[in-house]
């Protein structure tokens, strides 16, 4: 069974950093983009960035000037280093990622469990 463990949540303080992992486990092929997203309490899930396979990220608001994305092919992970955090920050943070399990499509889709991220003011 592929399934994606994620790591690296926490409490931290306004101003601090943290850096969530996230690995794919299981037998497959290969993987595609693979994403981190967030959700707050009260809204919706709203996504932080994208990877491509070969390594193009693309951030949407909540990231941009205070996130890094990055993936290593070879751990089959994907990593978000998260600076400057304010409390606004708070929030379950999910990894995503699209896997062939054959090298032939479709493909899956996967989320991971989510990890909190607490930031205290």
């Amino acid at each position: 069974q592929v399934q994606l463990v994620e790591s690296g949540g926490g409490l931290v303080q306004a101003g601090g950093s943290l850096r969530l992992s996230c690995a794919v486990s299981g037998t497959f092929s290969s993987i595609d983009t693979m994403a981190w997203y967030r959700q707050a309490p009260g809204k919706q899930r709203e996504l932080i960035a994208t990877i491509s396979s070969g390594g193009y990220a693309n951030y949407e608001n909540p990231a941009k000037g205070r996130c890094t994305i990055s993936r290593d092919n070879a751990k089959n992970s994907v990593y978000l280093q998260m600076n400057s955090l304010v409390p606004e920050d708070t929030a379950v943070y999910y990894c995503y990622a699209i896997v062939y399990q054959t090298e032939r499509p479709p493909p899956i889709f996967l989320w991971g469990q989510g990890t909190q991220v607490t930031v205290s003011s």
